[in-house]
Protein backbone atom coordinates (compact mmCIF):
# COMPACT_ATOMS: atom_id res chain seq x y z
CA UNK A 1 0.00 0.00 0.00
CA UNK A 2 1.12 3.47 -1.20
CA UNK A 3 1.79 5.92 2.03
CA UNK A 4 -1.66 7.45 1.29
CA UNK A 5 -3.59 4.21 2.07
CA UNK A 6 -4.28 3.49 -1.72
CA UNK A 7 -3.70 -0.39 -3.39
CA UNK A 8 -0.47 -0.68 -4.91
CA UNK A 9 -0.53 -2.94 -8.02
CA UNK A 10 1.92 -6.21 -7.11
CA UNK A 11 1.39 -8.59 -10.17
CA UNK A 12 -0.79 -8.43 -13.17
CA UNK A 13 -3.66 -11.11 -14.16
CA UNK A 14 -4.15 -13.37 -17.37
CA UNK A 15 -6.53 -11.18 -19.12
CA UNK A 16 -4.86 -7.15 -18.73
CA UNK A 17 -1.49 -5.72 -17.39
CA UNK A 18 -2.15 -2.92 -14.88
CA UNK A 19 -0.23 0.07 -13.68
CA UNK A 20 -0.20 3.23 -11.47
CA UNK A 21 0.24 6.41 -12.33
CA UNK A 22 -0.43 8.90 -9.87
CA UNK A 23 -4.48 8.48 -8.15
CA UNK A 24 -5.00 6.71 -11.82
CA UNK A 25 -4.70 2.52 -12.39
CA UNK A 26 -4.48 1.88 -16.16
CA UNK A 27 -5.25 -1.90 -17.54
CA UNK A 28 -4.35 -2.96 -21.00
CA UNK A 29 -6.19 -6.29 -22.66
CA UNK A 30 -3.65 -8.53 -23.20
CA UNK A 31 -5.85 -10.09 -25.79
CA UNK A 32 -7.84 -8.49 -28.46
CA UNK A 33 -10.47 -11.36 -26.64
CA UNK A 34 -10.36 -9.13 -23.79
CA UNK A 35 -11.13 -5.78 -25.40
CA UNK A 36 -14.78 -6.25 -25.45
CA UNK A 37 -15.09 -7.24 -21.84
CA UNK A 38 -12.75 -3.89 -21.13
CA UNK A 39 -15.22 -1.93 -23.12
CA UNK A 40 -18.59 -3.59 -21.17
CA UNK A 41 -16.85 -2.99 -17.62
CA UNK A 42 -17.03 0.63 -19.04
CA UNK A 43 -20.64 0.84 -19.63
CA UNK A 44 -21.27 -1.06 -17.12
CA UNK A 45 -20.27 0.16 -13.63
CA UNK A 46 -20.87 4.03 -14.13
CA UNK A 47 -24.80 2.97 -14.39
CA UNK A 48 -24.39 0.24 -11.92
CA UNK A 49 -22.05 2.04 -9.13
CA UNK A 50 -25.07 4.29 -7.95
CA UNK A 51 -27.17 0.71 -7.09
CA UNK A 52 -24.85 -0.47 -4.83
CA UNK A 53 -24.05 0.03 -1.10
CA UNK A 54 -20.00 -0.13 -1.80
CA UNK A 55 -17.67 1.16 -3.41
CA UNK A 56 -16.71 -0.05 -6.93
CA UNK A 57 -14.53 1.71 -9.74
CA UNK A 58 -16.10 3.76 -12.15
CA UNK A 59 -13.70 3.53 -15.55
CA UNK A 60 -13.16 5.29 -18.47
CA UNK A 61 -11.50 4.72 -22.07
CA UNK A 62 -8.32 5.38 -22.81
CA UNK A 63 -6.78 4.88 -25.87
CA UNK A 64 -5.43 1.39 -25.30
CA UNK A 65 -7.71 0.70 -22.90
CA UNK A 66 -9.49 1.70 -19.23
CA UNK A 67 -8.35 3.39 -16.44
CA UNK A 68 -10.29 4.56 -13.09
CA UNK A 69 -9.22 6.29 -10.03
CA UNK A 70 -7.34 3.83 -7.67
CA UNK A 71 -9.74 2.98 -4.26
CA UNK A 72 -7.63 2.53 -1.18
CA UNK A 73 -7.23 -0.90 0.94
CA UNK A 74 -5.59 -4.03 0.94
CA UNK A 75 -6.77 -7.57 -0.62
CA UNK A 76 -9.22 -8.98 2.33
CA UNK A 77 -8.21 -11.52 4.70
CA UNK A 78 -9.99 -11.46 8.34
CA UNK A 79 -11.66 -8.67 8.73
CA UNK A 80 -15.20 -8.64 10.19
CA UNK A 81 -16.74 -7.09 6.92
CA UNK A 82 -19.29 -10.22 6.26
CA UNK A 83 -22.31 -8.40 7.35
CA UNK A 84 -21.46 -5.30 4.66
CA UNK A 85 -20.20 -7.89 1.59
CA UNK A 86 -23.71 -10.02 2.28
CA UNK A 87 -26.01 -6.85 2.13
CA UNK A 88 -23.85 -5.90 -1.12
CA UNK A 89 -24.60 -9.06 -2.95
CA UNK A 90 -28.21 -8.54 -2.02
CA UNK A 91 -28.30 -5.41 -3.94
CA UNK A 92 -25.87 -6.68 -6.62
CA UNK A 93 -28.31 -9.57 -7.28
CA UNK A 94 -31.06 -7.75 -7.25
CA UNK A 95 -30.30 -5.32 -9.43
CA UNK A 96 -32.85 -5.65 -12.89
CA UNK A 97 -30.74 -7.59 -15.31
CA UNK A 98 -32.38 -6.76 -18.83
CA UNK A 99 -30.83 -3.06 -17.81
CA UNK A 100 -28.05 -4.58 -16.99
CA UNK A 101 -27.82 -6.58 -20.08
CA UNK A 102 -28.74 -3.19 -21.97
CA UNK A 103 -25.24 -1.61 -20.27
CA UNK A 104 -23.50 -3.90 -21.83
CA UNK A 105 -23.31 -7.45 -19.09
CA UNK A 106 -22.90 -10.12 -20.50
CA UNK A 107 -26.23 -11.99 -20.76
CA UNK A 108 -27.29 -15.51 -20.13
CA UNK A 109 -27.00 -16.97 -23.60
CA UNK A 110 -23.75 -15.76 -24.05
CA UNK A 111 -22.18 -16.35 -20.62
CA UNK A 112 -23.90 -20.20 -20.37
CA UNK A 113 -21.83 -20.87 -23.71
CA UNK A 114 -18.73 -19.55 -22.24
CA UNK A 115 -18.93 -21.72 -19.64
CA UNK A 116 -20.31 -24.38 -21.06
CA UNK A 117 -17.16 -24.75 -23.06
CA UNK A 118 -14.62 -24.30 -20.82
CA UNK A 119 -16.35 -26.80 -18.66
CA UNK A 120 -16.24 -28.71 -21.87
CA UNK A 121 -12.42 -27.89 -21.89
CA UNK A 122 -11.95 -29.25 -17.61
CA UNK A 123 -14.11 -32.81 -18.80
CA UNK A 124 -11.33 -33.44 -22.16
CA UNK A 125 -8.38 -32.19 -20.23
CA UNK A 126 -8.59 -32.09 -16.50
CA UNK A 127 -10.83 -35.14 -15.56
CA UNK A 128 -8.07 -37.24 -17.21
CA UNK A 129 -5.36 -36.24 -15.18
CA UNK A 130 -7.49 -36.77 -11.68
CA UNK A 131 -6.94 -39.67 -9.41
CA UNK A 132 -8.91 -42.80 -11.00
CA UNK A 133 -10.99 -42.93 -7.32
CA UNK A 134 -11.93 -39.51 -7.23
CA UNK A 135 -12.77 -38.91 -11.29
CA UNK A 136 -16.18 -39.96 -10.81
CA UNK A 137 -16.86 -37.03 -8.27
CA UNK A 138 -15.04 -35.05 -11.14
CA UNK A 139 -17.72 -35.92 -13.29
CA UNK A 140 -20.63 -35.99 -10.67
CA UNK A 141 -19.55 -31.69 -10.14
CA UNK A 142 -19.44 -30.94 -13.86
CA UNK A 143 -23.23 -32.34 -14.22
CA UNK A 144 -24.06 -30.70 -11.37
CA UNK A 145 -22.67 -27.19 -12.50
CA UNK A 146 -23.98 -27.79 -16.10
CA UNK A 147 -26.95 -27.32 -14.18
CA UNK A 148 -26.91 -24.08 -13.00
CA UNK A 149 -29.48 -21.43 -13.77
CA UNK A 150 -28.34 -18.36 -15.19
CA UNK A 151 -30.69 -15.68 -14.09
CA UNK A 152 -29.20 -12.41 -12.24
CA UNK A 153 -26.09 -9.80 -12.54
CA UNK A 154 -23.20 -11.44 -10.53
CA UNK A 155 -19.56 -10.09 -10.36
CA UNK A 156 -18.36 -13.32 -11.29
CA UNK A 157 -14.43 -13.54 -9.62
CA UNK A 158 -15.36 -12.25 -6.32
CA UNK A 159 -12.16 -13.74 -4.32
CA UNK A 160 -10.37 -11.81 -1.44
CA UNK A 161 -7.92 -10.10 -4.35
CA UNK A 162 -11.30 -8.36 -5.67
CA UNK A 163 -12.28 -7.03 -1.99
CA UNK A 164 -10.56 -4.17 -0.72
CA UNK A 165 -10.50 -3.08 2.94
CA UNK A 166 -8.90 -0.86 5.01
CA UNK A 167 -9.46 -1.76 8.79
CA UNK A 168 -12.68 -3.12 9.59
CA UNK A 169 -14.54 -1.53 6.34
CA UNK A 170 -14.63 -2.76 2.72
CA UNK A 171 -13.11 0.10 0.43
CA UNK A 172 -14.03 -1.23 -2.88
CA UNK A 173 -14.90 -4.18 -4.76
CA UNK A 174 -12.82 -4.35 -8.12
CA UNK A 175 -12.49 -6.06 -11.05
CA UNK A 176 -15.45 -6.54 -12.76
CA UNK A 177 -14.57 -7.82 -16.36
CA UNK A 178 -16.43 -11.36 -15.56
CA UNK A 179 -19.62 -9.75 -14.75
CA UNK A 180 -22.69 -11.13 -16.63
CA UNK A 181 -25.84 -12.45 -15.90
CA UNK A 182 -25.14 -15.58 -13.77
CA UNK A 183 -25.70 -17.86 -10.86
CA UNK A 184 -25.88 -15.99 -7.97
CA UNK A 185 -24.39 -18.70 -6.36
CA UNK A 186 -20.84 -18.32 -8.00
CA UNK A 187 -20.47 -15.04 -6.26
CA UNK A 188 -21.14 -16.64 -2.65
CA UNK A 189 -18.60 -19.30 -3.22
CA UNK A 190 -15.90 -18.28 -2.12
CA UNK A 191 -17.22 -15.83 0.56
CA UNK A 192 -19.32 -19.05 2.32
CA UNK A 193 -16.40 -21.86 2.05
CA UNK A 194 -13.17 -20.65 1.35
CA UNK A 195 -13.26 -17.31 3.30
CA UNK A 196 -12.29 -16.96 7.24
CA UNK A 197 -15.23 -18.56 9.55
CA UNK A 198 -15.70 -14.59 10.83
CA UNK A 199 -16.86 -13.43 7.16
CA UNK A 200 -18.16 -16.36 5.82
CA UNK A 201 -21.08 -16.41 8.88
CA UNK A 202 -21.65 -12.65 8.78
CA UNK A 203 -22.18 -13.39 4.94
CA UNK A 204 -24.64 -16.31 5.73
CA UNK A 205 -26.55 -14.29 8.54
CA UNK A 206 -26.54 -11.04 6.01
CA UNK A 207 -27.40 -12.92 2.89
CA UNK A 208 -29.97 -15.55 4.20
CA UNK A 209 -28.96 -18.00 1.56
CA UNK A 210 -31.43 -20.62 1.02
CA UNK A 211 -29.90 -24.59 0.96
CA UNK A 212 -30.01 -25.02 -2.40
CA UNK A 213 -27.92 -21.89 -3.03
CA UNK A 214 -25.65 -23.25 -0.21
CA UNK A 215 -24.84 -26.54 -2.25
CA UNK A 216 -24.65 -24.48 -5.89
CA UNK A 217 -22.05 -21.94 -3.81
CA UNK A 218 -19.99 -25.24 -2.45
CA UNK A 219 -19.86 -26.96 -6.15
CA UNK A 220 -18.85 -23.55 -7.16
CA UNK A 221 -16.01 -23.39 -4.82
CA UNK A 222 -14.80 -26.90 -5.48
CA UNK A 223 -14.89 -26.00 -9.32
CA UNK A 224 -12.46 -22.86 -8.70
CA UNK A 225 -8.85 -24.77 -9.04
CA UNK A 226 -9.75 -26.72 -12.34
CA UNK A 227 -9.28 -23.16 -13.47
CA UNK A 228 -5.79 -23.20 -12.19
CA UNK A 229 -5.20 -26.38 -14.45
CA UNK A 230 -6.67 -25.04 -17.17
CA UNK A 231 -4.22 -21.79 -16.42
CA UNK A 232 -0.92 -23.51 -15.99
CA UNK A 233 -1.73 -26.18 -19.49
CA UNK A 234 -2.54 -22.69 -21.12
CA UNK A 235 0.93 -20.58 -20.00
CA UNK A 236 2.55 -23.87 -20.04
CA UNK A 237 3.20 -23.85 -15.99
CA UNK A 238 3.53 -27.67 -14.98
CA UNK A 239 3.56 -26.43 -11.64
CA UNK A 240 0.80 -24.88 -12.10
CA UNK A 241 -0.94 -27.69 -13.22
CA UNK A 242 0.15 -29.62 -10.26
CA UNK A 243 -0.73 -27.67 -7.67
CA UNK A 244 -4.81 -26.73 -9.45
CA UNK A 245 -4.63 -30.75 -9.67
CA UNK A 246 -3.88 -31.14 -5.55
CA UNK A 247 -6.53 -28.19 -5.21
CA UNK A 248 -9.07 -30.30 -7.44
CA UNK A 249 -8.89 -33.31 -5.70
CA UNK A 250 -8.52 -32.08 -2.25
CA UNK A 251 -11.96 -30.32 -2.71
CA UNK A 252 -13.50 -32.90 -4.25
CA UNK A 253 -13.23 -35.39 -1.10
CA UNK A 254 -14.14 -33.09 1.49
CA UNK A 255 -17.39 -33.61 3.13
Amino acid sequence: MTDDGLATIQDNGWDSKAWTDGVWLYRDPRRPEVVPRLLAEAALLPWLAPQLPLTVPVPELTATGVRHRLLPGVPLEDAPVGKALGSFLRALHAVDPAEAVQHSAQDAEAAHAERSAVQARMAAEVLPRLPEDVRRRGEDLLAEIAQATYAQLVHGDLGPDHILVTGDAVTGVIDWTDAHIGDPALDLSWLLYGAEPIVAEAVAASYEPDQDVKRRALAWHRLGPWYEVLFGLDTERPELVQSGLAGVTSRLVQP
